[in-house]
């Protein structure tokens, strides 16, 4: 039997008055997922549990079947295994991200404009962190590039005692209280403000401004935590896996949790990603494993962006380029299969950022196939079929750990 999840982040969502007070999921013309929906069952997952921020790096832990509240150290560890960064165990991991802000002379009295600096690619990211590095870096604090916005900084001996905030939060408000607070904080508002003065006369930023691009004008601090200890996914679950995103906290999930961690050519965690080369991957993947868990960025990206048509656009391809790709080959492959689709949170469109709300998952199980009248949408599930308030307890039921 092999099992496939197929994650859509971010794309659960309210309805939205330029969609015709429909959802994107309700909007998307999706006719593999609806499909899907119509011989399988639908249902509803809370992937937060409470008390606890809805983040990707919680909302994934639940959804690749580990308790938040016992698994759960921070993102930023789990980012940094991504990238081949191994921590000791008094080492701190912190998320940089590389980010817009509204101008003045005064810091604090900035706006967030863009958590991402307007999508920047990996090539120019590169050359701004290593200007970072060299002029804030020091024996015990390192700065080591990422993937597009996202990149880590690696404290050793350091404190995981502050109070800092996801910048895809505050899209559009004053930072003034959301900079980072708690112990030696002020070593990090440091480097948050150096950085203008590092990165406001930089060559990669100079020619952005005159491609009419975004500049990427300040560092922001957050996502802080230690080094997870996962349970292993084949002890839990028997079955050998990979993951394949372009995202690296999910990929540092699936390294903590002993699954292969699959890299893709073109992979952006952005609606530029390469949705075909990842279905590629997946099918490569299920040649020689059980599980495969395709993780797609792009519609939270969209959400973060505040463009609806945007986020339409990235479920229709994924449901085109991905889950067509994988279903046809599932069905060629003379295997049983099930394959599930779910968002791990909703990012709703009106606030831009992640809500802890549960979310709407389909499972096709090419054992079961029925004609229903399911619909996988986040409002028809509220009042049919299953209703999972443990959110790690659904891949228990995906891989019938529990009957």
């Amino acid at each position: 039997m092999k099992h496939v999840v197929i994650l859509m982040d971010g794309s659960a969502d309210n309805k939205i008055g330029q969609l015709g007070n429909r959802s994107a999921l309700q909007a998307a013309k999706k006719p593999t997922i609806d499909y899907l929906a119509s011989h399988g069952q639908v249902g509803m997952v809370n992937t937060i549990p409470g008390g606890m921020a809805p983040g990707s790096d919680v909302a994934n832990l639940s959804v690749m079947g580990y308790d938040p509240k016992k698994f759960h150290t921070g993102r930023s560890p789990l980012e940094a295994a991504s990238m081949g960064l191994k921590l000791k165990n008094s080492d701190i991991a912190f998320r940089c991200n590389l980010v817009t802000l509204s101008g003045g002379k005064d810091y604090s009295q900035r706006k967030m404009i863009d958590h991402s600096s307007g999508e920047i690619t990996s090539k120019e990211a590169e050359k701004l962190i290593k200007s970072i590095s060299d002029s804030l870096g020091t024996k015990r604090i390192k700065f080591y590039p990422g993937v597009g916005y996202r990149h880590i900084i690696i404290w050793k001996n350091g404190s995981d005692k502050f109070n800092l905030t996801p910048p895809h939060d505050i899209l559009g408000k004053n930072i003034l209280e959301y900079l980072p607070s708690g112990k030696e904080s002020n070593v990090l508002l440091d480097f948050m403000e150096r950085s203008i003065e590092i990165l406001k006369c930089h060559p990669v930023n100079k020619d952005r401004k005159k491609r009419g691009l975004r500049e990427a004008d300040s560092i922001w601090i957050w996502g802080q935590g230690k080094k997870p200890q996962l349970e292993s996914f084949y002890d839990k679950y028997k079955v050998s896996g990979s993951v394949v995103s372009a995202v690296d906290l999910i990929k540092g999930i699936g390294i903590y949790a002993g699954l292969n961690p699959v890299k893709v050519k073109g992979a952006t965690g952005n609606i530029n990603t390469n949705f075909t080369g990842k279905a590629k991957a997946a099918i490569k993947e299920l040649e020689n494993v059980d599980f495969v868990y395709l993780h797609v960025e792009a519609p939270d990206e969209c959400s973060h962006q505040g463009d609806a048509h945007c986020k339409v656009k990235s479920i229709e391809i994924i449901d085109k380029e991905i889950i067509k790709a994988v279903f046809d080959y599932l069905k060629k492959s003379g295997n049983d299969f099930k394959i599930m689709v779910l968002p791990d949170h909703p990012t709703p469109i009106s606030i831009r950022t992640h809500t802890s709300d549960p979310v709407p998952f389909l499972i096709y199980d090419s054992q079961k196939e029925n004609s229903t009248s399911n619909v996988f949408d986040e409002f028809y599930p509220k009042k049919n079929e299953i209703i999972f308030e443990k959110g790690y307890k659904l891949l228990d039921y995906f891989l019938k750990k529990d009957g």
